[in-house]
């Protein structure tokens, strides 16, 4: 196990601190937290189609739970890299990965948009990581380091139907103590789609979870953000 930290790298904005703050604050009961989704977390993986030899990024993954998963489908011949902003969360990816004993798992404490991440991956999981996707220069330096073809799966919380008022409620219960702002919430994969990401997506528990997956093809597509410049 390696841990990379950005010499001297700047934070993109306050956002990061606030989330650093949020995710320090719920590194003891993260795990009891998400125990319920993750049935999510391993259909996720299995999104990812990964075979040994392969790399792939984790990108905010946490305290680590999806480790043991991406590192037994790439095997002792590939290469995992765990990015997480939280020193906190990392500190238990960290020791899970110490008492696994595996030499192969990279962990980096760093935000999304300036990680030194592997030219190039073969795939990416981000798992329940709203506020990553809701960042452009998150999803454009991640893509820039993901092969023609690389397998990209994404998954979270998201609002239901109006009709389904109650749902939205838990929602936004569970939300208030994972992300910094709520935009994007209606279709958190779209920034994904925008770039060029090809994904399907599914819905499970009354329209609250999504499940996107797909690949990159390598093409990137015009962001509406350049449009209005």
């Amino acid at each position: 196990m390696r841990e990379e930290i950005p010499p001297g790298a700047p934070q993109p904005d306050d956002d990061h601190a606030a989330a650093r703050a949020l995710y320090g604050w719920r590194a003891g009961s993260y795990e009891l937290q998400l125990a319920p989704y993750e049935f999510i977390r391993r259909m996720a993986v299995e999104h990812l189609q990964l075979r040994p030899g392969q790399v792939v990024l984790d990108l905010g993954c946490g305290t680590g739970m999806s480790l043991p998963l991406l590192r037994d489908a790439v095997g002792p011949s590939g290469r995992v890299v765990a990015v997480d902003q939280s020193p906190e969360m990392l500190a238990l990816a960290r020791l899970r990965t110490q008492r696994a004993g595996w030499n192969n798992v990279v962990l980096q404490c760093s935000a999304a948009e300036i990680a030194l991440l592997p030219q190039l991956a073969d795939a990416v999981l981000l798992h329940f990581t709203h506020d990553i996707l809701q960042s452009p220069q998150a999803i454009e330096h991640l893509l820039r380091h993901l092969r023609p073809g690389a397998r990209v799966v994404a998954t979270g919380l998201k609002w239901t139907a109006p009709g389904l008022a109650p749902w939205n409620v838990l929602v936004g219960m569970h939300m208030a103590q994972s992300v910094t702002h709520y935009e994007g919430l209606s279709s958190p994969w779209l920034p994904l789609e925008q770039y060029g990401v090809q994904l399907q997506v599914d819905m499970l528990v009354m329209g609250t979870v999504f499940v996107a997956h797909g690949i990159w093809p390598g093409r990137w597509r015009t962001h509406p953000m350049d449009e209005r410049r």
